[in-house]
């Protein structure tokens, strides 16, 4: 985000240096450490959360698209199901039957 070099730290140290004074300094120093600290383990927290929230969406999203092929699976067995005799009068085989070639029956 923010690129500090060298120089640029060596410049803030000699700012803060004479704004402040040595007696100052060693404890604004900590003061300042403390809050960075507290600032980048609030925004670990917040990343760990967001990427918690899209890992449990993406799996929300699979889960429901594998409800979805399923259904569309079944569909043609449910379909069938409940059907009677066609125009010809003969039943539907049941689900999962293997048809039968009469052409080489004894």
């Amino acid at each position: 985000m923010f690129e500090v070099g060298f120089s640029e730290m060596l410049v803030i140290a000699v700012v803060a240096l004479l704004v402040l004074g040595p007696q100052k300094l060693p404890t604004a120093a900590r003061f300042a450490g403390l809050w960075i600290r507290r600032a980048r383990a609030q925004w670990y927290s917040v990343k760990a959360e967001l990427e918690r929230e899209i890992a449990a969406e993406q799996l929300r999203s699979q889960f429901k698209d594998g409800v979805d092929d399923l259904r569309n699976e079944m569909r043609p067995i449910g379909d069938n199901a409940g059907r009677g005799p066609d125009a010809d009068g003969h039943e539907p085989p049941p689900a999962g039957a293997v048809a039968k070639d009469d052409h080489f029956a004894p």
